[in-house]
């Protein structure tokens, strides 16, 4: 009687260094929005990630440097948003506009951040890798204020000011994904406008008044409601 031939073993999958890593960073982010800090530990890790517990050592030198690379994932989106347009850089208005977009208010991205900011205070490496971080952002508000001010004829103390913005979309964006019964993210931007533009004026252009419909009646008036 012939036999079946034995299944072969599962292939082993070589990769290279820099993806090595980049797995355990982002299996690092899962572990953290699922369950936050306290999740964050290097077996759950390796785990996530179906890595050995010695590379987290080999490429990062300890869980406190592999939680500042995760650090920098979580805050590469955000830099990210700063400078991805082609040719001119975003407006304040685009900046906050992507501030406040949807995606960004998730119960996954609010364990995340709480984590790491919580951690910040008690954790050296991570302080110094916010400290750097928030510079580069600061510093690219900055800038946007100061051409906001510039486009409205007004001055502004950017620096203080890009200070007070990024405490005010932190805060109204940690409102919203507390509970968001309180405000919706479109909500959230309103009221982020409604305390930036006093100080440097429209930051969108005016819209054009809508076209009357066929028969020289307004939209509402063609909809069925009254003139």
């Amino acid at each position: 009687m012939s036999r079946r031939p034995a299944p072969a073993p599962p292939k082993f999958r070589r990769y290279s260094a820099g993806v090595r890593a980049q797995m355990l960073v982002e299996a690092g982010l899962r572990v953290l929005g699922r369950g936050g800090i306290s999740a964050f530990t290097i077996d759950n890790i390796c785990t996530e990630a179906r890595a050995s517990r010695g590379l987290v050592t080999h490429h990062f030198g300890s869980k406190d440097g592999l939680l500042a690379a995760v650090y920098r994932a979580a805050y590469a989106p955000v830099l990210e948003g700063l400078r991805r347009s082609p040719g001119e850089p975003p407006t304040l208005g685009e900046l906050i506009d992507r501030a406040f977009d949807p995606a960004n208010f998730t119960r996954e991205s609010l364990n995340i951040w709480l984590a790491l900011w919580g951690e910040i205070a008690v954790n050296p490496q991570l302080l110094a890798e916010h400290r750097l971080l928030y510079a580069a952002y600061r510093a690219d508000l900055e800038r946007a204020i100061r051409d906001a001010a510039a486009a409205a004829g007004r001055e502004a103390d950017a620096a203080r000011l890009a200070v007070t913005l990024i405490a005010l979309v932190d805060g109204l964006w940690l409102e919203q994904c507390i509970d968001p019964a309180v405000m919706t993210p479109a909500e959230a931007r309103e009221a982020c406008l409604g305390l930036i533009e006093p100080l440097l004026g429209p930051l969108y252009p005016p819209r054009a008044p809508a076209r009357p419909a066929a028969g020289g009646r307004d939209a509402a008036g063609a909809a069925g409601m009254p003139p």
